[in-house]
């Protein structure tokens, strides 16, 4: 079955002409129409435009043209990444009713290469939260058990990629939002090195920490996916250039070299049993690949959580201000019955009495919390007590993976305490929530290159929940993570 296949092998069936593009968007749209009304991984799809799309590739191939490894190849896109003329909620009512203008520069990237856009996928909104719950339109479902979240935020793209309605996926990482649903659903998520992917046309929610990357079934693939949208922009500062070649074929003997350093501070005891005995599996696993082991510390990981809950409502208090339900999307009824001297009914005309009106209905619980924490911690009397406090502790944990990492070449961690919780679990616990990205965090308060990887390969639905295991890389090091995952998988077929 088309949906069933990998990127590579989707590329050498379409050139082989054992199938079309044409027929393989149909095939994902019809895996689409029977799984996801169960699921919900899509908030819209673009039947038309794939069809476009996928015709254009045919015509090429149909022509002799030489076609890339992306040419095709069905992907699901998060619904805060734009897509010119498609719709870009960001899972609000505040943008439901928002188009895109323009496209995201990955997207540019991905049009160059023809892949085919299915549609926008669910996420928590404004892509703040851990199960997909928070979303305006009703939570994303774990394929492999429906009764469990699939994690957040990208919760929508990784359910997508696991119940083969999309080959692969784009997702956004700003504590663990594509490495903790890839866990919780069994793909492969990379959440990049910070400036590896621009930012350009995501919709930002802390910019400091928000990257771009792939959710996809095996590690080749999200490093195929990678390697096509890294690289810099002029539209976005903190992008670079940087030397990406040799992600695709990684050469035994220098992974063979690298060491992999165990953190003491990942297995204190907030592990799950099932997790815990999923680590250990992975870890002889590795083993076998003749990877050397070193346990570091990490001393500064247990202020990692609080710091980025500091840090990160500060920024999403800046970055949300421009929604105002003027401005890219407007809520109606915002009439009012002032009692005028003739009776008639009024027109709200004061900018206060619009935004309190507009903001209240258009931003969810979450939202609110957030922007009301980090309007609080920048405030006059609390920036220097609590925000400042925060990026100071920040460059300390900086500082423990830069120590670490003259030790060790890769580091080696759980990607999240327990395997996918219940749906309503943790809705009404914020702190609970908050708890589930404690793995995932620290790294990319350091802007590093992390990947989540599942200890086995799990057939979708499969009979138990999947695990994932983290590998964190150095700086712009991706080739070193993806290259053990690569040999990891291909040991575990």
């Amino acid at each position: 079955m088309i949906q069933n296949l990998t990127i590579k092998s989707f590329h050498d069936g379409l050139v082989a002409k054992k199938f079309s593009a044409l027929e393989a968007a149909q095939a994902l749209f019809a895996s689409i129409k029977k799984t996801d009304p169960e699921i919900h991984a899509y908030l819209s799809l673009d039947e038309a435009g794939a069809a476009r799309a996928a015709e254009a590739v045919d015509l090429a191939i149909a022509r002799g043209d030489e076609v890339g490894a992306l040419a095709g190849v069905p992907l699901a896109i998060k619904d805060n990444i734009l897509i010119k003329g498609l719709p870009a909620t960001a899972a609000s009512k505040i943008l439901e009713h928002y188009t895109a203008a323009y496209d995201a520069h990955v997207i540019e990237k991905l049009k160059a290469e023809q892949a085919v856009f299915l549609g926008k996928t669910n996420l928590d909104e404004f892509a703040m939260g851990s199960s997909t719950e928070n979303s305006a339109f009703g939570p994303t479902k774990n394929p492999h058990d429906t009764t469990r979240v699939p994690g957040g935020s990208s919760g929508g793209s990784a359910a997508a990629v696991a119940a083969h309605e999309a080959l692969a996926a784009l997702g956004t990482d700003t504590g663990g939002s594509i490495r903790l649903p890839a866990s919780f659903c069994g793909v492969v998520g990379l959440s990049p090195t910070y400036g590896a992917v621009s930012r350009s046309g995501a919709i930002a929610m802390a910019s400091s920490l928000d990257q771009i990357g792939p959710l996809a079934k095996t590690v080749e693939d999200a490093a195929l996916l990678f390697k096509a949208i890294a690289g810099a922009d002029p539209l976005d500062a903190t992008s670079v250039v940087a030397d990406y070649d040799g992600l695709l074929k990684p050469k035994i003997e220098d992974v063979k070299k690298l060491t992999v350093g165990i953190p003491k501070e990942y297995f204190a005891g907030e592990l799950s049993p099932e997790v815990r005995a999923g680590m250990d599996r992975a870890i002889e696993k590795m083993k076998k690949l003749g990877l050397k082991f070193k346990e570091i510390s990490l001393p500064h990981t247990k202020y990692a959580l609080s710091c980025y809950y500091v840090i990160v409502p500060a920024e999403v208090s800046s970055n949300l201000a421009r929604f105002d339900g003027i401005r890219y999307a407007r809520i109606s009824n915002l009439s009012t019955e002032s009692g005028s001297a003739s009776g008639e009914k009024s027109q709200i005309l004061n900018l206060g009495e619009i935004y309190l009106k507009q903001k209240g209905v258009g931003f969810g619980p979450e939202s609110k919390r957030r922007i009301i924490l980090g309007t609080f911690v920048l405030s006059s009397g609390y920036y220097d007590a609590y925000y400042e406090k925060a990026q100071r502790v920040r460059t300390l944990v900086t500082n423990d993976f830069e120590t670490a990492f003259k030790e060790v070449d890769v580091i080696f961690a759980p990607v999240a305490p327990a395997p996918a919780f219940k749906l309503g679990e943790k809705t009404n616990d914020p702190l609970a929530m908050y708890l589930a990205d404690m793995f995932t965090i620290p790294m990319k308060m350091a802007g590093l290159p992390a990947i989540s990887i599942p200890v086995e390969q799990y057939a979708y639905p499969s009979a138990k929940l999947p695990i994932g295991f983290q590998l964190v890389g150095k700086w712009w090091r991706e080739a070193d993570i993806l290259g053990i995952g690569q040999l990891y998988e291909e040991l575990s077929k």
